[in-house]
C-alpha cells in the first residue's frame, strides 16, 4: 500500500509531500493543474524512462520517493532474489534525474536497474488510464485475463517449458534438413576437400620442422664454414685450445710438488679437457654430415609450398587448423551418408515432444474453459449493478495453432442490448460501455490478485449520473480489506464516496506556475463537491445537492 508521496522539482511541482490511506481516495481538480503531472511522477516509479524535460526549469534534479507498507504482501522473495533490504512497513523507493538527463533508481537505498524498479512496481501499482481500454480488444490481454481467473500461473509455466522445448527441437530439425540439402548439393566438392586434405598426411609440428630444415639446408655453406672455424680453434695444431689447454697443464704439473695448491686447478683443467674433447668431436662430426643437397633442398621446400597452399586455400595458420577443418568435413560427408537415420531420430523426438505439449495445452484449456464460465457470471453480475441490465457477455474459446499461450484463441463478446447477438467487445462497446466492462474486469482481477494499491485514472469517462455512482461503489468496495484504491475523476458522483478527498491545484507567482495537492476537510470536502456539480459559482443548490451525495 503507498503510504508516502515526496516529489521535489517535477515539472510543474516545486515540492510535494502527501499521505496516502488504504480504501477508497479520490483525486479531483480542473483540468491541467496537474493530475496527469502526479501519475507521470508515479509511473516513475513504476521504471518509466526518465525524460531531462521532467527535471523543473532551473533544477540541478528532480526526485520521486514513495514509501510503501508491504507487510501484507507476500514480495519478500523478490527482495531476497535481488539483494535488496526487506523493511515490510516502511520499503521506499526513490528516483532522481538530474538536468543533464542521468537517472538512478532506489529501493530502499540500494541502487537497482530499472528492469528491477518496473518488476517491483508491476507488484506494487497498478496504474489504469483511459488509453488502457484500448487492451480489452486485444486478445493477448484477454487470454492474461482469463488466466489470471483461472489461476493458471503452474499449469502455464509447465506448458511453456515443454512448448519451448518443442520449439527448439523444430527448428533443430529445420536446420538440420536444410544443411543437409545444402551439403549434398554441395557433397562432391565437400569430398573432394576432404580427399585433398587426407591425401596431404599432415602431421602436427612438420610445418616447424621442415621450416627449420630448409633454412638450415639453405645456409649450408655458413654453417660449414662457422663449424670449420669451431673446428680449427679447438683441435688445430699448436693454436688449437685443446693443446694451448694441456701445455697448460703440464706447466702446472711441474711445479705440483713444491705448490700443493695448484692440484685443484690442474684437476678442474682436466674436466674442462674432457668436455672440450667430447664438443670438438660433435663439431667434427656434424662438419662431416654437412653436405648441400639441392635435390632434397628442392623436395623440402616443394613439401612447405604443398602446405602453405592449404593453409591459403582454407583460411588456416597451421597445420592443426587444417586437420580440425578436415574433421570438420569428416563429419559433414558423414551427416549426408547418415542423414535419413538423423532426421527420422530427430522427428520421432520432435513428434513425442509435440504430444506431451499438446497434453499441456488441454490441460490449461479445460481449466481455462471451466474458469471462463465462472468469468462470464462474475462480469454480467457487475455489469448489470452498473446500469446495464440486458448485457450479455461470453468468453469464447476455439482451438487455434500452438502458440506461447497454449492452443486456445480467446475472444470477448458483448452485447449492451436486450435479444442482441454478442460481437467481439471492440467491435461493439461504446466508451462507457468499455469503461464499465474494464472495471468489472479490474473488481474481479482485484478479488484474484492481492495488488497493494490500483490507480484509476479518469475510468469514468463517457458515464454520469446514477451510473457513476455505481462505478464509484465498485471502486469502493474494490478498496475495503487490505488494498487501496485510488480514482482520478471529474464526477462528483464518484468523489463523495472516497474516504480520502485530494484536490490538485496550481497556482501563479512572479517566478511560474507550480501544481499542488492537498487534503480536504470535510468543509473544503462539501465546497469541491458543489464546485463540480455547478460548474461555476457554487450556489445553495449546489451546496444541498453535495450534501446529499456526502449523505451528511
Amino acid at each position: 500500500m503507498l503510504k508516502q508521496l515526496y516529489i521535489r522539482n517535477f515539472t510543474l511541482i516545486d515540492e510535494l509531500d502527501v499521505r496516502f490511506y488504504k480504501g477508497f481516495s479520490v483525486i479531483t481538480g480542473e483540468t491541467g493543474a496537474g493530475k496527469s503531472i502526479l501519475l507521470g511522477a508515479i509511473s516513475l516509479l513504476k521504471g518509466q524512462r526518465a525524460d531531462v524535460k521532467l527535471v523543473k526549469s532551473g533544477a540541478s534534479k528532480c526526485i520521486v520517493e514513495a514509501t510503501f507498507d508491504l507487510s501484507c504482501y507476500n514480495v519478500k522473495e523478490f527482495f531476497d532474489n535481488n539483494d535488496i533490504e526487506y523493511e515490510p512497513s516502511d520499503c521506499i523507493i526513490r528516483r532522481e534525474i538530474t538536468s543533464s538527463g542521468k537517472s538512478r533508481a532506489f529501493v530502499n537505498d540500494t541502487p537497482v536497474s530499472l528492469s528491477i524498479l518496473k518488476e517491483l512496481g508491476d507488484k506494487l501499482i497498478d496504474i489504469h488510464s483511459q488509453h488502457q481500454n484500448l487492451l480489452l480488444g486485444k486478445q493477448d490481454y484477454q487470454m492474461e485475463v482469463v488466466d489470471i481467473v483461472a489461476g493458471t500461473q503452474k499449469e502455464l509455466s509447465d506448458y511453456r517449458t515443454i512448448y519451448n522445448d518443442y520449439c527448439i527441437k523444430g527448428k533443430k530439425l529445420r536446420n538440420l534438413k536444410e544443411e543437409i540439402e545444402e551439403n549434398k548439393a554441395n557433397e562432391e566438392f565437400l569430398r573432394y576437400q576432404f580427399e585433398e586434405l587426407t591425401n596431404a598426411h599432415l602431421e602436427t609440428n612438420e610445418q616447424e620442422e621442415l621450416e627449420l630444415k630448409s633454412s638450415q639446408m639453405t645456409h649450408s655453406e655458413d654453417i660449414k664454414s662457422a663449424l670449420y672455424e669451431a673446428n680449427i680453434s679447438l683441435s688445430g695444431e699448436e693454436s688449437g685450445v685443446q693443446d694451448r689447454l694441456h701445455k697448460a697443464i703440464v706447466a702446472l704439473r711441474g711445479i705440483e710438488v713444491v705448490m700443493p695448491q695448484v692440484e685443484e686447478l690442474i684437476s678442474r683443467m682436466e674436466s674442462c679437457k674432457v668436455e672440450l674433447k667430447d664438443v670438438a668431436s660433435e663439431i667434427k662430426r656434424k662438419l662431416e654430415h654437412i653436405d648441400f643437397d639441392p635435390t632434397e633442398l628442392d623436395k623440402v621446400n616443394n613439401r612447405l609450398y604443398t602446405i602453405y597452399d592449404l593453409e591459403k586455400k582454407y583460411h588456416c595458420s597451421t597445420i592443426d587448423e587444417i586437420n580440425t577443418k578436415k574433421e570438420e568435413l569428416g563429419k559433414q560427408l558423414n551427416s549426408i551418408s547418415n542423414s535419413s537415420e538423423y532426421i527420422t531420430k530427430l522427428e520421432n523426438e520432435l513428434a513425442d515432444t509435440l504430444e506431451e505439449t499438446k497434453k499441456k495445452a488441454l490441460i490449461l484449456s479445460k481449466k481455462r474453459k471451466i474458469s471462463s464460465i465462472r468469468l462470464e457470471h462474475d462480469i454480467k453480475e457487475r455489469m448489470v449493478s452498473l446500469g446495464m441490465p440486458n448485457v450479455s457477455f461470453s468468453v469464447e474459446i476455439n482451438d487455434a495453432k500452438l502458440s506461447d499461450y497454449g492452443s486456445d484463441n480467446i475472444v470477448f463478446k458483448f452485447s449492451a442490448n436486450k435479444g442482441g447477438i454478442p460481437q467481439p467487445v471492440q467491435d461493439v462497446a461504446s466508451g462507457g460501455e468499455i469503461a464499465r466492462l474494464m472495471l468489472s474486469l479490474k473488481a474481479i482481477i482485484s478479488g484474484v490478485v492481492k495488488l497493494p494499491t490500483i490507480i484509476f485514472d479518469e475510468i469514468d469517462t463517457g458515464v454520469s449520473g446514477a451510473i457513476a455512482e455505481k462505478m464509484g461503489q465498485t471502486m469502493r468496495e474494490m478498496g475495503r480489506g487490505d488494498r487501496q484504491v485510488i480514482s482520478i475523476t471529474h464526477l462528483p458522483q464518484i468523489a463523495a464516496l472516497g474516504t480520502t478527498h485530494y484536490k490538485v491545484y496550481k497556482e501563479e507567482n512572479d517566478v511560474g506556475t507550480s501544481s499542488h495537492i492537498k487534503t480536504l476537510t470535510d468543509k473544503e470536502r462539501l465546497e469541491e463537491i458543489a464546485q463540480m456539480l455547478s460548474g461555476h459559482g457554487v450556489t445553495e443548490a449546489a451546496i444541498n445537492n453535495a450534501k446529499e451525495l456526502l449523505k451528511i
